[in-house]
């Protein structure tokens, strides 16, 4: 009886790892049509310039607004971190409510529209860890947004953070870049730190990105070992301009990551 039930554990490890290894290749399958695809920082630049930003909206995100109680979960005073910030209402939203905000966004125009369109004040300094980067601070809310590569800011730059706010971040950084982004996020959550995570689902042999697939598997691939991984919300929200891109459908995900306890 115990030869067959060590045989038992043999056979359910090697049905897991075979299990395991299929899903791994199903991802990569699955990626494969835009696994070189390349977005130069030079081009995100230029298309704050030419104002070709139809990945800005110009409200409140509504899933920020329908989970930000499961972010904040009754904490006040909350510092939350915006990865690729653009100029996003949500930030002078989250800020008005008494929470801080710091933001990463490459784009002084995107930067000086936020403040200027938000009617907010600010003052510009260097930032002396990171050669060439400025910080904006706003005079009338609690909100610093950086402006530099993402990749150069680090918890020494910023310290750590009690939320991050992710709506088109990781859908937007080249995909071979994600392990190196994942590593930045997970090193700047603070202990207590909630992350709410926005992806898109779509076939990727029909459109390049981005915005980029990223499946669920891989947001588990990239941050399930450190982190836990709830799926908030899935909805459909294929619209006439994703037709125009070749689209058949498309689907937004909402995820809540939250660092595992020691």
């Amino acid at each position: 009886m115990r030869a067959s039930g060590f045989l038992f554990k043999v056979l359910g490890l090697v049905l897991c790892q075979a299990a395991a290894g299929r899903g791994k290749a199903n991802m990569t399958s699955m990626l494969a049509p835009q696994a070189n695809r390349v977005m130069a920082i030079g081009e995100w630049e230029e298309r704050w310039q030419e104002d070709r930003i139809g990945f800005h909206q110009p409200n409140v995100h509504k899933m920020l607004e329908m989970y930000i109680d499961k972010v904040t979960v009754g904490r006040t005073g909350v510092r939350f971190f915006f990865p690729l910030c653009g100029k996003a209402l949500d930030m002078k939203w989250l800020a008005d409510t008494g929470h801080s905000v710091v933001g990463v966004e490459i784009s002084e125009k995107a930067i000086k529209q936020f403040f200027e369109e938000s009617n907010m004040t600010y003052s510009e300094e260097a930032v002396p860890d990171i050669p060439g980067a400025k910080v904006y601070k706003g005079s009338e809310r609690n909100i610093s947004l950086y402006q530099c590569d993402l990749f150069n800011f680090s918890s020494s730059v910023g310290g750590q953070f009690g939320a991050i706010w992710d709506r088109g971040s990781l859908v937007a950084i080249n995909p071979q870049d994600r392990e190196k982004y994942a590593a930045l996020i997970t090193s700047l959550m603070a202990k207590d730190c909630r992350y709410l995570l926005d992806t898109l689902l779509y076939n990727p042999e029909l459109y390049s990105g981005p915005p980029f697939l990223v499946p669920d598997e891989q947001v588990h691939s990239l941050y399930g070992n450190s982190c836990n991984i709830e799926l908030l919300q899935s909805e459909d929200v294929l619209t006439e301009r994703n037709r125009g891109w070749g689209l058949d459908y498309l689907t937004e995900h909402v995820h809540l990551i939250t660092p595992k306890s020691n």
